[in-house]
């Protein structure tokens, strides 16, 4: 039995696309809420649905769980409420953590690029566990996943108790079908699909930085699909253990990204610059890629999805279809 946190938000519902597919069995903890996320799984329902909070007693009661994938979170970069972001993102992952130790379950949890703050060269994206005390978020959620990276890996001396496999995966920007109740935080790739479609030019914001033109901020963009299959290569290598960044390796430009939109939908590429919010500056990552060479290193063979074919394959595959669900 498989256990998914957030199993009907984003990527967790991806991932239990991916092992339904599988054929295999898998219990969600979420909530179906208000927003839709039920289409979410609509094609592919879980053996089981468990509301956040039955979660404990549940786990309390519950048979033999194989592997836990904790992707549930508060994952807004403007969260203001810590209280709330702790309980959630560090006591609940900590938890989870000590339950599969002590009933020999597998732990895979999602980290975040958040972590690495006002990180700017790609030597500064290092996800070795001996790096984190350098690393400096620059909002609430990524010091909250932050905090867990380093709760878990002060288990590495080989006399802690630890889960029989454990990883987390710092996720860069992710994009794909069934993001589409995740409201502000939804994909830089799905606003400017919904701008560009309505007519409006794609627009961007302005850089806050001297150093940076225009457009020139650049992220390290990762199609969902991709992200799954780093979990699911995890899933049939139990004997890798580790903290990994999760990202292409490859930082585009949002200027890229803007035209890559324009090209997919086959229309003229328009642009328009706007000033950022105030709410974001200071927190704000003009630049993330990510170094694969420790999860290359673990034995990770899989290619990463190009921006432009990942664009026009959500694009021409979901966002124009009658059905942009997975």
């Amino acid at each position: 039995m498989i256990v998914i946190t957030g199993g009907a938000g984003f990527i967790g519902s991806c991932l239990q696309a991916a092992l339904a597919a599988r054929g295999l069995e898998t219990i969600i903890v979420d909530w179906l809420g208000q927003e839709g996320k039920w289409r979410n799984v609509s094609q592919h329902a879980p053996t089981r649905l468990i509301a956040p909070e039955n979660l404990e007693a549940f786990l309390a009661a519950a048979p033999k769980i194989d592997t836990i994938f904790h992707m549930g979170a508060i994952s807004e970069t403007t969260a203001t409420d810590g209280d709330l972001v702790w309980r959630t993102n560090v006591e609940l992952s900590q938890t989870l953590w000590d339950w599969c130790t002590r009933n020999r379950a597998r732990f895979i949890y999602a980290s975040s690029a958040a972590t690495y703050g006002a990180a700017d060269k790609p030597e500064l994206f290092n996800d070795d566990p001996g790096y984190l005390s350098q690393l400096r978020p620059l909002n609430l959620y990524g010091w909250s996943k932050h905090v867990f990276d380093q709760h878990v890996t002060t288990t590495l001396d080989q006399h802690t108790p630890r889960p029989p496999q454990w990883a987390g995966l710092k996720f860069f920007n992710v994009y794909g079908p069934n993001e589409y109740h995740k409201g502000k935080m939804i994909s830089v790739v799905k606003v400017k699909y919904d701008e560009v479609k309505s007519g409006q030019p794609a627009r961007l914001f302005r850089s806050d930085r001297p150093d940076i033109a225009d457009g020139m901020q650049a992220r390290d963009f990762i199609w969902v699909g991709d992200v799954v299959n780093v979990m699911l290569w995890l899933y049939d290598n139990p004997e890798v253990s580790d903290l990994f960044n999760c990202g292409t390796g490859t930082a585009r430009t949002y200027l890229d990204l803007a035209h890559a939109v324009c090209d997919a939908i086959g229309c003229e590429r328009r642009v328009e610059f706007i000033d950022m919010p105030q709410s974001l500056r200071g927190q704000y990552q003009s630049y993330t890629q990510a170094d694969l060479s420790r999860l290359r290193a673990a034995g990770y063979t899989g290619q990463f999805t190009p921006l432009e074919e990942g664009i026009k394959r959500y694009v021409q595959d979901y966002l124009a279809t009658d059905n942009p669900y997975l």
